[in-house]
């Protein structure tokens, strides 16, 4: 028996473990499973459990979740803590507002609306980056700053000439520098506490020509107190949330060790006596550990601040893309060229691009003809020749001649925008392979406090004099040194830096599972038109079986027919047509026939236009002399269409279309990596036939619909293969969404790029052989830094309690261990940041 209920009050996948584990308590659960997006449990039981009992069980745990059958009024589907972002649809990419996430994506794809520390892993939330306001170029009066203008001018209140507005540096920025600051006053408190305890190694302590050790260490006291209080209370803060909410991680462990060693040397300064003589100099002051507390909190510090700096270039790419986005653009209005500002472009503007100039939204040229550098979208560094008709994407670059363009897509819409949205959401993605740094995450901190207690017990016990002050400073070393954040970064951070390199050169990755699976792939079905050819059909001949119609006839038919569909060859024909000045008839009823055809009503004629499976749906027979004649191109690999008028094939349309220039080089590649490549089309066996043997591939399937696509797929994943699936059309659509990995053309439908996992700007198969290159590099880049930092904490805590103290005489400085633990995640950053410089 299996129930479905609402969850309400969760707000991570935390709190989603945790209540999962309540529900599965209660007595005759056989499984519980939580989904946080749709605030889901799903209980699977023996026999039937009132609610009551599931609500007593959360209620007994404090009350912070509910479970009810039914949502809530008013009550979203999924999480209500997500920022709102939805904006005006004129211009949604200005204006979106900051958001901000946790770097190692404790909580999931949660966001925050301001900075600020992570309430679960206490590390500073980073800013996600976004076009917005502030990259508008606004005006302001030096002595009015309540004055804002879009442009320059004169201040409407005193005349003074208006100057452009600094922006507001980002949070990041912001971060850093408050960082720094923090730095260098605590570097200044705590050099000198240093430099007073290493003094005492030496045999004729200077310092004690001036004053005894007691007032050196009052000395000390005060000088920690700004470093404590001011420049790290920080960690102290996060360190006590962490206890409180229960959500262990390293500043738990620094809060503790470093707030131990302050914390005994002030009780030691105000009273010695109750301390053993081991803990004593011989004047009778008790040791104090002040240099240490501040050295190691000084030391966090920097890792923080090299963190926060590191950070910044995790997301480059999005802030490269940012800056593709231009402010101005010139609109044509009434035969006047004006400049506007890019908020105000609507749809069908008519904008003039300069040479040089940014194309400022999507759309298509009207007027001129062009080059334009497409590399900071495509990775393509060749110009891209242009002229009318053809589309022009936000962001690129126009070559040396002007043009007039219409605006199709503006705000939220235009393909810059989706690609910045898209590597956003993917880099707050979590992999599958995170799952493992999650488990170990869960029980780390609790293990690494239970070690150091027993190392304390050990050296205390069994350990040379003086036995307490080794138990103590080797028990705070081992807090120190473990690092879980180096465990949590291991994996978002090569995400983040992956999807950007793979946006900059047009692969867009739609979440981080796609990155880990396609790196799994070993069979490729590909869609043939627009996927291996361009895409772009041309008629090359129309012909007519009837003596009763002639071949302008069949043009006007099937002129008239397509002229209502919006598939690539239903374009071709009518843009013939077009060229031939055929005479469009009016069409009811039309229809199209997913995988077949279409067919309307003209001139109170049934027609219909399509493949053999249309004809057979239109109930319309196709002769073997007609096939005889079909066959001559469909060897050449040409589409040939059938026309039926009341039941009767009564002429032809042949359509080619071009193989890609890239095509036969990217799948010779992917064999080549042991990938087994296989097309499935919608075309018939000849023209199929025709194109493998020119791509040299042994495994093809001819005349599929979309649902015969969908079952291969399926087929192949039960044989244990893992299936990737390239495609472009609405047919293909219900196979990219079942296949491990979808893949989507740029060029191709909507519908196609919205079932997929992954899309290629450019359209083309040397994509696939990018994002595989590119899926390898980042899984190994997360084992790397997985296998760094598990081998960093199992071998740095032992080294750390003392193991090689019997053999070697060898003990780690609490000092040192803060210095290792600092860098052990900057370590983790740096290798992540590898992944900008490999080539794909």
């Amino acid at each position: 028996m299996k129930h479905t209920y609402h969850i309400h009050g969760m707000t991570c996948n935390g709190c989603r473990s945790h209540v999962e584990e309540i529900l599965s308590k209660v007595k005759y659960v056989l499984k519980a499973s939580v989904d946080l997006e749709k605030e889901e449990a799903t209980i699977e039981m023996e026999s039937h459990i009132p609610i009551e009992k599931f609500q007593n069980a959360l209620k007994n745990d404090g009350g912070r979740y509910s479970i009810h059958k039914n949502p809530l009024p008013g009550s979203p589907k999924g999480r209500s803590n997500k920022t709102d972002k939805s904006k005006s649809e004129k211009s949604p990419l200005r204006g979106l507002g900051d958001t901000f996430y946790c770097p190692m994506h404790c909580e999931g794809d949660k966001i925050y609306d301001k900075p600020g520390d992570c309430p679960v892993c206490g590390m500073d939330l980073v800013e996600e980056q976004n076009l917005s306001t502030s990259n508008s170029e606004q005006w302001t009066c030096p002595m009015h700053p309540e004055v804002v203008k879009d442009e320059a001018g004169p201040c409407p209140i005193c005349g003074m000439d208006l100057v452009p507005m600094q922006a507001d540096s980002s949070a990041e920025e912001k971060t850093y520098k408050k960082l720094l600051k923090k730095f260098w006053i605590a570097s200044i408190f705590t050099l000198p506490i240093f430099i007073m305890a290493m003094s005492e190694m030496l045999t004729n302590n200077p310092l004690y020509d001036i004053m005894d050790q007691k007032n050196w260490n009052w000395v000390q006291f005060a000088l920690s107190i700004p470093v404590v209080f001011y420049a790290t209370w920080m960690f102290f803060e996060r360190a006590y949330k962490s206890i409180k909410t229960w959500n262990l991680n390293m500043f738990t462990l620094i809060g503790i060790g470093a707030g131990v060693a302050w914390l005994f040397s002030v009780f030691g300064m105000f009273f010695p006596d109750v301390f053993p003589s081991q803990f004593r100099s011989e004047s009778g002051a008790v040791h104090v550990y002040f240099e240490a507390a501040t050295v190691i909190l000084t030391l966090v510090l920097l890792g923080q601040l090299l963190e926060a700096r590191a950070h910044s270039k995790t997301n480059s790419a999005v802030k490269e893309l940012l800056k593709l986005a231009p402010n101005k653009a010139t609109k044509v209005v009434n035969g006047e060229d004006v400049e506007v500002s890019i908020d105000n472009i609507e749809l069908n503007d008519i904008l003039k691009v300069k040479p040089g100039d940014k194309i400022p939204v999507d759309g298509v040229i009207t007027e001129g003809v062009t080059t334009i550098d497409e590399s900071m979208i495509t990775g393509e560094p060749v110009p891209v020749d242009k002229t009318e008709g053809d589309k022009v994407s936000s962001g690129t670059i126009n070559g040396n001649q002007s043009f007039l363009m219409k605006a199709e897509k503006v705000g939220s819409h235009t393909l810059l925008s989706q690609i910045i949205h898209m590597v956003n959401t993917a880099s707050r993605s979590r992999a599958p392979i995170q799952n493992l740094a999650d488990k170990v995450s869960g029980y780390f901190v609790p293990v690494v406090v239970l070690i150091s207690l027993i190392t304390f017990a050990v050296w205390a016990i069994w350990g040379p004099e003086p036995a307490y002050v080794y138990a103590l400073v080797n028990a705070i070393a081992v807090l120190i040194i473990a690092c879980p954040c180096a465990l949590g970064l291991a994996t978002p951070m090569s995400v983040m830096v992956g999807v950007g390199k793979g946006a900059q050169n047009g692969v867009l990755i739609k979440n981080a599972e796609a990155l880990e699976k396609l790196d799994k792939v070993d069979t490729l079905i590909v869609d043939k038109t627009g996927t291996i050819t361009e895409g772009k059909p041309t008629v090359e001949k129309m012909g007519a079986f009837s003596d009763v119609f002639s071949e302008s006839d069949v043009l006007q038919y099937i002129v008239s027919l397509n002229s209502n569909s919006e598939h690539p060859l239903a374009e071709a024909t009518v843009k013939y047509g077009k060229e031939q000045k055929a005479e469009i008839i009016k069409s009811d009823a039309f229809s199209a026939v997913t995988g077949k055809g279409v067919e309307a009503t003209i001139n109170n004629k049934k027609v219909a236009l399509g493949n053999p499976k249309m004809m057979e749906y239109a109930q319309a027979e196709i002769t073997s002399q007609m096939q005889d004649e079909a066959k001559t191109y469909q060897k050449q690999g040409k589409t040939v269409s059938y026309l039926a008028i009341d039941k009767i094939v009564i002429g032809y349309v042949v359509i080619g279309d071009k193989i890609k220039a890239t095509s036969a080089k990217a799948i010779k590649e992917l064999q080549d990596k042991g990938i087994a490549v296989i097309m499935l089309t919608g075309d018939n066996h000849d023209t199929a036939q025709a194109v493998a043997s020119e791509l040299n591939l042994a495994d093809f399937k001819a005349s599929m619909l979309p649902e015969d696509k969908l079952k291969e797929v399926e087929k192949l994943q039960k044989e244990g293969k893992v299936v990737a699936m390239a495609g472009d059309g609405i047919n293909d659509a219900p196979a990219l969404a079942k296949s491990d990995v979808g893949i989507a053309m740029g060029t191709g439908t909507d519908v196609a790029i919205e079932s997929a996992m992954i899309t290629l700007v450019k359209g083309d198969l040397n994509g696939i052989v990018k994002a595989k290159h590119l899926s390898h590099a980042v899984m190994k880049n997360i084992k790397q830094n997985l296998f760094f930092a598990l081998i960093y904490n199992t071998l740095g805590v032992p080294i750390a309690a003392g193991v090689l103290f019997p053999i070697f005489g060898i003990l780690l400085s609490p000092m040192i261990a803060a210095l290792a633990m600092s860098f052990s995640s900057v370590s983790v950053i740096a290798n992540a940041l590898r992944l900008r410089t490999i080539k794909i």
